[in-house]
């Protein structure tokens, strides 16, 4: 399969994205995504208070190794930005913000593999238990392993994989 914008199932992802309400999406090649040990440090106690209360979450998630055995065995990456006042983001419009982005995401994922992209992986932004379940004691997962309540939609936080935002969104 061909990786550029001009492959018609890519460009479908971009068009997608933008449909679920991204503010803009563009093609970009899995290497040019910094992973960084110290971002996926600060996860750590005492750094947020979500480590560990969800599977998307570390210490649950593979951490910037597994993300990187990823971005060798991808063949195109999808980087989808979500425009929102700064204002919104720090008062209690921030968790439906970034609900949508955990939406998007998923959506291109599903569609991805839909087109024959198998493994294709998303990740938002957030600990889906404070986006999602905050108002439930415990994620379902965790520990019992039971099904996430939100599994269409909740996507593993790119804080925990070492993913540089900033940088992605430049």
């Amino acid at each position: 399969m061909a990786t550029d914008e001009t492959d018609p199932q890519l460009k479908a992802l971009l068009s997608l994205a933008g449909s679920l309400g991204a503010s803009d999406a563009r093609m970009l090649a899995p290497e040019a995504i910094r992973v960084e040990e110290a971002l996926a440090d600060l996860c750590k106690p005492p750094g947020c208070g979500n480590y560990g209360l969800a599977p998307g979450c570390p210490p649950h998630v593979s951490g910037p190794t597994g993300f990187r055995q990823l971005q060798r065995r991808a063949v195109a990456a999808v980087a989808v930005r979500l425009i929102a006042p700064a204002e919104a983001l720090l008062s209690c419009q921030r968790t439906d913000i970034m609900r949508l982005l955990h939406e998007i995401t998923a959506g291109v994922e599903q569609a991805a593999v839909d087109a024959g992209y198998e493994k294709s992986k998303a990740f938002a932004g957030g600990s889906c238990k404070k986006i999602f379940c905050d108002d439930q004691p415990a994620c379902r997962q965790l520990p019992e392993g039971g099904i996430c309540r939100y599994h269409p939609h909740a996507r593993p936080s790119m804080s925990g994989f070492g993913i540089n935002v900033s940088e992605l969104m430049k």
